[in-house]
Order: structure tokens, then sequence, then C-alpha cells
């Protein structure tokens, strides 16, 4: 290869990309488990601790609050500092979260294991950056793969966290769940030690300015687009899951059940991380998107056919599987919608839209389960799938009847 080649191999643009990728793929695995413990108990102890069965799935909408409200912070610590400090910063967020879980299991304070998802959410958010951060690693044309690559770690993170929770839950008598939550610590820890060797640059002064004012960019259809179908895959996907574990004890099936249907569901959720940026790059993210949210109606489908231990693992594996295509396609759209040095403050502001609105469907899973029953919390989903696939298939039409000019 001569010195005038100008692939980013020559040029060196790219010197750690596969260990780059691989390290975030590990990390993945890790902090998924993190999120996996979060969401298998979540629930479960709100439940024993709220002064009322309505507020059971408060703790998780307190965690979804502290993704969408960490997502802008965290964004900005990686544009003025690179991403690896906004790594580390939420590697140190995931221990907290499992120590003052643990400590507010001991006390029976409800509302400490509230405040104890604020941090447990800011992880969760530096953690979903990871598949932002692989396409900094390569080439332009293999970043659907990179991405995709990243969240196929989750995969590990569907094994581990629910067992986990399942071999840890019981260990410290009376305590439910108090040696997981510091097993959950424990694990956090590990993961800031495999970040602490991604390498990165450091943020560009074109990239510390930020590039053109957010309201150019979040005003094109593509992006409008792009965040209305990852906030309806994500508020779906975490929508559902949320009352799942609880619907499923009210409907007298046991914790090893739930916690292998939740097993089943993030393993769904990332497997095929393996096949997905492929699959992008052949058939395009919109159609890739179409797939996932029809995926994510069919796992609504089946949930309403009965509420047997087939019927909620069929469902969840479906949801997890429509998730992955819905989201990594959304995801891959966002890449479309803006330039090199407006990369960080995109990627935020899109997971922060996709995060806040998670957010209400989260605490209203709670609510409708509570009032209504498992049945509703399916019904009500049709909504916004309904919405996402028409705003898809305008942009689509629109994309390309431009083409056709």
């Amino acid at each position: 290869m001569s010195q005038a080649d100008p692939t980013p191999h020559a040029q060196g643009l790219y010197p750690h990309g596969t260990a780059n990728v691989l390290r975030l793929a590990t990390a993945q695995a890790l902090a998924g488990a993190n999120a996996v413990v979060v969401y298998a108990t979540g629930a479960i102890v709100g439940n024993t601790l709220a002064p009322s069965p309505a507020l059971a799935t408060m703790p998780l909408s307190v965690f979804v609050v502290g993704m969408a409200v960490c997502t802008i912070p965290a964004g900005a610590i990686a544009r003025r500092h690179g991403r690896r400090a906004a790594f580390l910063a939420g590697t140190g967020c995931g221990v907290l979260v499992g120590l003052l879980s643990a400590l507010a299991v001991i006390l029976g304070s409800f509302w400490l294991f509230c405040a104890a998802m604020i941090p447990g959410g800011a992880y969760a958010a530096v953690v979903l950056s990871f598949r932002f951060a692989a396409t900094d690693c390569v080439e332009p044309e293999r970043r659907p793969r990179a991405m995709s690559a990243v969240m196929a770690g989750g995969v590990f993170a569907g094994v581990i966290g629910p067992q986990l929770v399942t071999l840890t839950m019981d260990v410290w008598p009376p305590h439910l769940f108090l040696a997981t939550f510091l097993a959950q610590a424990a694990v956090a820890a590990l993961s800031a030690l495999v970040l602490a060797g991604v390498r990165l640059p450091m943020p560009t002064a074109a990239e510390a300015a930020g590039g053109r004012p957010l309201g150019i960019i979040v005003r094109q259809p593509r992006f409008i687009t792009a965040a209305l179908c990852g906030v309806v895959s994500y508020l779906l996907m975490n929508f559902i899951m949320t009352a799942a574990p609880l619907a499923m004890r009210l409907c007298g099936l046991s914790q090893e059940v739930s916690n292998l249907g939740l097993q089943w569901h993030v393993i769904a959720m990332y497997a095929p991380s393996f096949v997905t940026g492929r699959l992008v790059e052949r058939f395009g993210a919109s159609r890739i998107v179409f797939a996932g949210l029809g995926l994510i109606a069919a796992s609504a489908v089946v949930g309403l056919g009965g509420i047997g231990v087939a019927h909620f693992w069929v469902s969840l594996i479906l949801l997890g599987v429509g998730w992955n295509f819905g989201f990594l396609g959304a995801s891959a759209l966002v890449l479309e919608c803006h330039r090199p040095e407006e990369k960080t403050q995109v990627q935020s502001l899109n997971d922060f839209i996709v995060f806040g609105t998670m957010a209400v469907g989260s605490f209203a899973s709670g609510g409708l389960l509570a009032a209504f029953g498992w049945d509703s919390v399916l019904w009500v989903s049709f909504v916004p799938l309904a919405a996402a696939i028409a705003a898809l298939a305008v942009t689509a039409s629109s994309r390309a009847a431009s083409a056709a000019v």
C-alpha cells in the first residue's frame, strides 16, 4: 500500500479498531448484566418495599429517568474529554447503584432503593453509547457491523445477569437480593478495568464546537423518524419487560421461571446482533426497523393468547428480537443525520429523547398492570407501534420519490 493511498488504514485512523470493538463488546456483556439485575429485581423489591402496589415499578421508572437525564451530560463529557472518560464515570455509577441498592434492602427503604436507581440509569445511558463509540473505531462502510458486534456482547449479559440473580438472591437471608446487589457492584468494577484499555482519539476542536445548531438537525424528517422509531422500539420493550416479571409472579409463576424468561428475553435482544449489521448493510436500515416493529406487534399478540409459561417466554423472546432490529436499525438511521463533528451531541440528544419517553412508559406499565391487568399492557402497545410504522412509511416513500426525480 503506497503512502498516497487515501484509505483509513493507510492514514492510521483506526489503529486499534478490532481491539476497541472487542473491549466494548466485553464491557457490553458485563454492564448489560447490571441492567438485567435491575430489571429482574426492581419491580419485585419495589413491590415489597413500596407503600402502595401501584408504585411497584417506580424504581424502574427512576432508573429510566436516570438514563434520560444523564445522556446529555455523558455526551458533554465525551465531547470535551473523550469517550473513555465518560465510560469510566459511568462504571463508577454502576458500582454505586449496587452498593446503594444493598443498603436499601438492609434498611428496608423504598425511597433509598428508588434513589439508587438514578446512578444505575446513568450507567445504563453510558453503556448504550458503546454502540456509537464502535462506529468511531472502523471505516464508514463497516459501522453498522461494528455497532451490532458490540451489541452482541449483550448475549452474555442475558446469561450472566439472570444467573447472577438466581445464584445470589437467597445467599444473605433474610435480605432477599442483598448479595445480588453486592455482586452487581463487583461486575461494574470489572467492567471499568476492561474499558480502561479502550483507545479512542481525543475530541477535535470541531467536535468540541459541536457543528450546526441542534434545532436545524432535529427538524430533518430523517432524524424525526429515526428518533421516533428508536423511542417506540425501546419504549415498548421496556414497557412490556418492566411489567412481565411482576405479571408472571401475580399469575402464580415462580421466581426461577421469571428469571429464565428474562434470560431468554435478553439473549433474544442481543443474539441477532451477530447478523443485524449485515442485514442493515444488505437491506437498508428502514426495512430492518419495519421488521423489528412487526416482531414487537407479534410479541403482544402472543402475550394476549394466554398466561402460561410458554406465552410469557415466547412473547418476551419476540419482544427481544423486535427491539434488536428496531433499535439498531433506528441507530443506523441516526448516523445518517449528522456530520462527524456533530456526532456526540446528536447521538446523546437522540438517546435523551428515547430514554425520556421510556420513563413515561416504565412508570405507566406498573399502574396499568395493577389497575387493569397484563392484557391491558399489551393492548396499549399497538398505538405507538402504528405511529412509528406510519412515520417510517411516509419517510421511505418521500425518499423514494426524491430518488426518482
